[in-house]
């Protein structure tokens, strides 16, 4: 978006004060840094080789790391190449130390609030029995998200952000007891003033509204007044990290995940945040394409506890306060469609990266075809291996990506990953209208995903995200035709991006992928 616009001067006066101060903050670590081991003369020389002797520790430590090596590589090659820049970076955001609190605090919440989740055993083995390949995922999701499969719950699929929008707001205005709102970004505009309106009407009527957002993902678009200004409504509003600069910060991971849960009955998710341009009322990288589901029946309870973890270690809050118990309940409803609902969440802090072994899962289990939507493509080894691999079994492997980037540094990067993609008989559309935000797989008639989860580093290395995993029900077929007709709107790439590239700009897009994990 132009700055020269109303929207456009309004988002950078919101973020650009606090951007500014976090960045030259950083910088002056940084520059403090280089100053401290190149210009003290006396100890050059020592500093120099301790530099590079520490260089050698962390890069042993780093190898020995149970890792992808897509994410040990690049910070290897920094620090052996350029001790003192690589190591400092890599103190500064790479060893993030304040993870390992974070991390005990999180496992503290989910002792207390998983056991709440149903166990649904007896459900997943009909799942394997019916389809083989779909409850292979579940199984995997099951012992190792934690959270279980359901049927009865109705699922329905918004192929544009808006129609989710709108049927939101219709449930929200008849909420009753409570609304979870849990969302990576909120702008203080049209959108979310429809949307704040009907909240304040509810707690007006007694039932309780929970607010949370990410401050990196916000930054653009509120400041700090704006859960001040919630507050003052009744809303109780928590903000997940909030960007304080320092060394060793828990700056690299944020809460990306889309969560909104009514009563415990109705939940939604999806690609989509709560700002204008994600229903295009605004448009500033052309038309936005976003997708996003709701959900109603017992599937509710595992949204209801994802965004419960998350509120609550935010709060500093103690483990007898949670009271999960209020809001993970049974409720009797009766589901019209038949199939399994599997939402989960994912966590950066338990080494299980869950978002990235789904979408693998899904390319190993397909045998006639498995399509990805994503706005970035910056993906692993371990990733490409898996869809180069169904390729060559016959598998008819897509993927979507924009045809506008929001991020012209990311949007190279995504390309660079092509070649080595359709040379193995993978197949790249791009977007022509705009920018796709969606984040959706689909394989087979059988299965798909729906959620927050990009094909890259940040989410499925990084960040908070959460997803919902649907076999053998209509949003299955729902979200198939929606990307058929998407691919029918796209230019397919694949025979451009055959040749190979220039040696210049293949080596400007190597340089770009060692910061690929910062990106």
């Amino acid at each position: 978006m132009s700055s020269s616009t109303l929207e456009g001067k309004k988002k950078t006066e919101n973020g650009t004060k606090r951007l500014i101060f976090t960045a030259v903050s950083i910088l002056l670590e940084i520059v403090f840094l280089l100053f401290l081991f190149t210009k003290v003369s006396e100890y050059a020389t020592i500093i120099d080789w301790v530099t590079r002797i520490v260089a050698i520790f962390l890069v042993l430590g780093l190898y020995s790391m149970d890792k992808t090596s897509s994410m040990k590589m690049p910070w290897i090659i920094l620090m052996l190449a350029f001790p003192i820049l690589g190591v400092s970076l890599y103190l500064l955001v790479g060893l993030n130390g304040s993870t390992k609190k974070m991390r005990a605090r999180y496992e503290e919440i989910d002792k207390k609030l998983l056991p709440y989740l149903p166990d649904n055993r007896q459900i997943l083995e009909w799942m394997k029995e019916e389809s083989p390949q779909a409850g292979a995922i579940a199984s995997y999701l099951t012992n190792y998200s934690c959270y279980p499969v359901y049927q009865n719950t109705d699922v329905t699929y918004y192929d544009e952000a808006i129609k989710g929008l709108d049927a939101q707001l219709e449930d929200l205005s008849k909420a009753e007891k409570f609304i979870f709102m849990e969302y990576h970004a909120i702008e203080d505009e049209e959108a979310w003033q429809r949307i704040q309106t009907v909240l304040e009407d509810r707690v007006k009527a007694g039932v309780e509204v929970r607010i949370f957002y990410d401050d990196m993902g916000s930054i653009w678009f509120v400041n700090m007044d704006f859960a001040t200004k919630l507050k003052s409504l009744g809303i109780k509003c928590r903000v997940f990290n909030p960007i304080l600069p320092g060394l060793n910060m828990f700056l690299n991971n944020r809460d990306h995940r889309k969560i909104t849960v009514i009563d415990g009955k109705v939940a939604y998710t999806g690609g989509y945040n709560l700002a204008n341009e994600y229903f295009n009322i605004t448009h500033p990288y052309g038309i936005w394409k976003d997708t996003g589901i709701r959900m109603e029946g017992d599937a509710v309870k595992s949204m209801t506890v994802a965004f419960l973890e998350m509120w609550n270690a935010a709060g500093n809050v103690k483990s007898k306060e949670l009271v999960p118990e209020k809001y993970v309940i049974n409720h009797a409803y009766q589901a019209q469609q038949r199939g399994y609902v599997q939402p989960y969440a994912d966590s950066p802090l338990d080494g299980e990266q869950v978002g990235e072994e789904v979408y693998i899962s899904m390319a190993n289990k397909a045998e006639k075809y498995c399509w990805f939507i994503t706005p970035y493509l910056i993906i692993t080894d371990e990733m490409t291996h898996a869809l180069t691999l169904a390729a060559k079994r016959g598998v008819d492997v897509r993927i979507i990506t924009p045809g506008i980037p929001d991020k012209k540094m990311v949007y190279s990067v995504t390309r660079s990953f092509y070649h080595n993609l359709v040379k193995h008989g993978v197949r790249i559309y791009e977007w022509t209208p705009g920018f796709c935000h969606a984040k959706m797989s689909v394989a087979d008639d059988k299965m798909a995903t729906c959620g927050t989860i990009n094909l890259d580093y940040r989410s499925l290395y990084h960040h908070f995200e959460n997803g919902c995993f649907l076999a053998d029900c209509d949003a299955v077929l729902e979200i198939r035709d929606d990307l058929i007709r998407t691919m029918g709107e796209s230019r397919e790439v694949t025979e451009q991006y055959k040749e190979g590239r220039s040696a210049g700009l293949r080596l400007g897009q190597l340089i770009l992928r060692l910061f690929a994990e910062l990106l």
